[in-house]
C-alpha cells in the first residue's frame, strides 16, 4: 500500500493534522480536533482500498487491535486524571504552593526547589501537573523578576520530563512501554541516575545565570487543605500499589488495577458526604445549633475535568499511526532505523524526533514496529523519547502548557537560548545509562 494512492493520501493527511498540532498556539485550534479527522480519514482510505480484495477481515482485527490498546490507556490516564482533580479540588498543591511563596527562599534557592520537586513528583503524578503546579509557584514569586520566571520554567520541563522517565506513571511514554509488556515496573528504576544526570547537569550551568536576590515577601496565611485531601493522596498511592500488583503479580492489565483504585475513591467520597452530614456551628447568638453541612465532593465531577482534549488526542495518534503501520510505513523505517542504523543511534534519534514532532506518536510507533531488542535498548529509547522533548518548548506537554502559563516569560526563544547545555544533559544522561547498565562495549 505504500506505493499505492492509499499511503500518499494518508501519509498526507497525518502530515498535515501533525503541523495543526505543532501550530496549535497560533491557530487556537485544539489538538485532538486535526488528528481525530486524520484517524478516521486514514482508516477510511484503507478499508475503501480494501473493500474487494477480501481483507476486511484484516482491517476489521487490526482496528480493533488499535483500539483495545487506546481503551486501556483511557482509562488508565482517566483514572489518574481523576485523582489528581480530586487533589486539586481538596487543595493540596495550593499547599505545597503557598508553602514555597511563603518560605522566604532566595531565586537561586527556589530555582533548585522546583527543579527538584518538579523531579520528584512527576514519577508519582505526572511530568504536565506537575509542570503546571511549580510554574504557578515562580509565577507567583517571580512577578518582579521576568527573567527569573522564564529560565525557572526552562529548569522545571527539563525537571519534569527527567522525572517521569524512569517510572510508568511519569509519562505517556513509559506508562505504554509498561503496558504493552516490555519492560517490568521497577526495571524502570535503572533509569533513575540517568535522568537525574539530565536534570542535574544543565541546572548546574544554569543556576549561575539565576538573580541572587530574594522575592518581596509574601503575607497572608497558608491556604488549608480541605477535610480528606491527605486520605485521597494515600488512596493514590494504594491505587498505584494495586495496578502494580495487578500486573506484576496477576499479570492482568494494569489498567483493571487502576479502575479497582478509581473504587476506592468512590467509596471514599460517599464516606465524605456522608461524614459531613450534622456538624455543629455557631450562629450570631454564640449558641451552638446543628445544621447539616454536606461535602460537595463528587468524583463525577473530578471524572468530567479530566484532559479530555488529551484523551482524545491519543486516539488520533494511536488510530492514525496504527493506520501507517497497516500500510506499511512503520515496517520500513523499522527495516532503516534499527536494520540500517542499528538500535544504538535509532533509539538516540527517538529523542530528536520527540523534541519536533511529540514523543506519544514517536514511542507508540516504536512499539508497534516491535524491533529486536533486549532491556538494555529499551530503557535507552525509553529514556530518550522522555527527557528529548526537553530539547526544544514544544517537545513536550509540559514545555506546551508552560508557554501557555507564563506566556511573554517563557517562549520558544526562551528555551532555546539554553537548548546547547539541555543536550549537553541529553548526552550526559545516555552516557550514565550505558556506563550503569554495563553496555559500553555493545555494538552500536
Amino acid at each position: 500500500m505504500c506505493q499505492s494512492w492509499v499511503g500518499a493520501a494518508s501519509l498526507l493527511v497525518f502530515a498535515l493534522a501533525y503541523l495543526c498540532v505543532v501550530f496549535e498556539e497560533k491557530l487556537h485550534l485544539r489538538k485532538s480536533k486535526p488528528v481525530l479527522l486524520a484517524a478516521g480519514l486514514i482508516w477510511f482510505f484503507i478499508s475503501l482500498a480494501c473493500y474487494n480484495s477480501g481483507a476486511q477481515d484484516q482491517v476489521r482485527e487490526a482496528l480493533r487491535h488499535n483500539f483495545l490498546e487506546y481503551a486501556e490507556l483511557f482509562f488508565f490516564l482517566l483514572v489518574a486524571m481523576t485523582y489528581i482533580n480530586a487533589m486539586l479540588e481538596r487543595g493540596v498543591f495550593d499547599r505545597l504552593r503557598d508553602w514555597l511563596v511563603y518560605k522566604g527562599f532566595s531565586y537561586r534557592s527556589l530555582f533548585w526547589t522546583t527543579g527538584a520537586l518538579a523531579f520528584v513528583i512527576s514519577p508519582i503524578a505526572d511530568n504536565l501537573t506537575t509542570a503546571l503546579i511549580m510554574c504557578a509557584v515562580v509565577i507567583a514569586v517571580g512577578k518582579e523578576e521576568p527573567r527569573f520566571i522564564g529560565i525557572a520554567c526552562v529548569n522545571i520541563v527539563v525537571a519534569a520530563n527527567a522525572g517521569g522517565a524512569f517510572s510508568p506513571f511519569g509519562d505517556i511514554t513509559t506508562l505504554m512501554v509498561w503496558q504493552d509488556g516490555v519492560l517490568d515496573f521497577f526495571t524502570f528504576m535503572k533509569l533513575f541516575f540517568p535522568s537525574l544526570v539530565n536534570f542535574l547537569v544543565p541546572a548546574t550551568i544554569m543556576q549561575f545565570f539565576v538573580s541572587k536576590g530574594f522575592p518581596p515577601p509574601k503575607l497572608g496565611d497558608l491556604s488549608e487543605i480541605k477535610n480528606g485531601g491527605l486520605v485521597i493522596v494515600l488512596l493514590f498511592l494504594a491505587t498505584i500499589v494495586t495496578a502494580v500488583g495487578f500486573h506484576s503479580v496477576l499479570h492482568l492489565p494494569p489498567v483493571f488495577g487502576m479502575m479497582t483504585g478509581l473504587a476506592y475513591l468512590k467509596l471514599y467520597g460517599y464516606y465524605l458526604r456522608e461524614s459531613s452530614h450534622g456538624r455543629h456551628s455557631i450562629d450570631r447568638s454564640d449558641q451552638p445549633t446543628e445544621h447539616r453541612v454536606k461535602d460537595d465532593f463528587d468524583v463525577f465531577d473530578k471524572i468530567a475535568k479530566a484532559e479530555w482534549d488529551t484523551l482524545f488526542f491519543f486516539y488520533g495518534v494511536i488510530l492514525a499511526v496504527g493506520g501507517l503501520g497497516f500500510i506499511g510505513y512503520l515496517n520500513m523505517s523499522s527495516a532503516y532505523m534499527y536494520g540500517e542504523l542499528g538500535p544504538t543511534y535509532a533509539n538516540i534519534l527517538v529523542g530528536f524526533l520527540s523534541a519536533i514532532v511529540d514523543n506519544i506518536p514517536v514511542m507508540y510507533a516504536v512499539l508497534s514496529m516491535e524491533p529486536a531488542m533486549g532491556e538494555f535498548q529499551w530503557l535507552l529509547v525509553t529514556l530518550t523519547a522522555g527527557v528529548g522533548g526537553s530539547l526544544l518548548s514544544v517537545g513536550s506537554a509540559a514545555g506546551v502548557a508552560l508557554m501557555g502559563q507564563a506566556r511573554g516569560a517563557y517562549t520558544f526563544f526562551t528555551h532555546l537560548r539554553w537548548s546547547p547545555v539541555i543536550l549537553l544533559g541529553y548526552f550526559a544522561s545516555i552516557a550514565v545509562h550505558f556506563m550503569l547498565n554495563g553496555q559500553w562495549s555493545a555494538p552500536l
